[in-house]
């Protein structure tokens, strides 16, 4: 019992610890690094409850795709992040009273909390020792939450479609791809057949 707790503890306390670096390093490179070892440490907790679907799903998604994309993305940017910093202290009052209440919410949470055990629908439908936390969450999403699910996939469709469509800039002088034109051309107007005669070339 004592090994798992102190698995527990370590990968909690790397996970706190790297989550407030995230919004404390200076440089953004270094931020999303720091996520990424925020991500496997919250992997690893997931493997210690026994759900390694979730800690892989979480690895391969979320440190695999999105921080990886994060990371090319911070990179690739020509950001000039001095000019970014001008205007931190015009908003620091603002930010320190969100700060506050934030931690206030949290204080009061925590001081309010007390442990409960499963609630009374899992103990009247207790998981199957059989069925793998896989396999289970799939009936869940595919079934009983399949609506939820579905719905939760067109926000994200839209949310999609939104950034696409606030980005999407007509700049002069840029050749765009334009599918209405690609379509309505013809044959004729783009080969020309041309007899040649033998031994004298176009």
């Amino acid at each position: 019992m004592i090994l798992p707790a102190l698995v527990f503890y370590l990968f909690a306390a790397v996970l706190v610890l790297s989550g407030m670096l995230v919004i404390t390093a200076r440089n953004p490179v270094h931020s999303v690094l720091f996520l990424i070892l925020a991500f496997f440490n919250a992997a690893g907790l997931f493997v210690l409850i026994g759900a390694e679907f979730v800690a892989m799903i979480l690895v391969i998604v979320y440190v695999g795709a999105v921080a990886v994309l994060f990371l090319f993305v911070v990179m690739m940017l020509d950001i000039n992040f001095h000019e970014l910093r001008k205007g931190f202290m015009r908003y620091l009052p603002a930010g320190l009273v969100v700060g506050a209440a934030l931690l206030a919410e949290l204080g009061l949470s925590i001081y309010y909390w007390t442990p409960s055990g499963p609630s009374d629908s899992v103990r009247a439908a207790p998981t199957p020792e059989s069925v793998g936390n896989a396999q289970a969450l799939g009936d869940l999403i595919y079934t009983q939450y399949a609506y939820v699910f579905e719905a939760s996939g067109l926000v994200l469709l839209v949310a999609m479609i939104g950034a696409i469509v606030l980005t999407l800039r007509n700049r002069k002088g840029v050749r765009r791809q334009v599918i209405a034109d690609q379509l309505a051309r013809r044959r004729e107007d783009v080969v020309a057949v041309v007899k040649v005669p033998t031994g004298e070339g176009v």
